[in-house]
């Protein structure tokens, strides 16, 4: 059986070093979010009903923006994304140990972090 996604409550920016505090400062002074509290050395903000995470990313030369989806039973999605030839790249970003989550890749290259729905972090 199809596992159900959706999308999930974060999306990170990934953000090259040298635009940075100007991306922090354009979110926070000119657009206006309210900062997310107590999680330094990240930076996130409320945008909405979903929290977006400024990463500083040393070696890249643009941003990328990676979004979340959540799967109702994450071990169905493994398989369900691996027989539909989806690229797993799990070596983009550790994950904290002992999570079950993991990365994959659309056709168009953009970076997804797969999570078990309900198990926010």
């Amino acid at each position: 059986m199809k596992p159900h996604y959706e999308g999930s409550h974060n999306i990170a920016m990934k953000v090259p070093p040298h635009q940075y505090e100007a991306t922090i400062a354009f979110y926070r002074d000119v657009i206006g979010l309210k900062p997310l509290q107590n999680h330094l050395p990240s930076i996130g903000f409320h945008f909405g009903s979903i929290q977006l995470w400024i990463d500083k990313t040393p070696g890249m030369s643009q941003a990328e923006l990676w979004l979340e989806i959540a799967a109702d039973d994450l071990r169905s999605a493994a398989v369900h994304l691996k027989d539909a030839a989806i690229v797993r790249c799990d070596e983009i970003e550790a994950l904290p140990e002992g999570h079950q989550d993991f990365w994959i890749t659309s056709p168009c290259q953009i970076i997804h972090h797969v999570s078990q729905k309900g198990d926010g972090w």
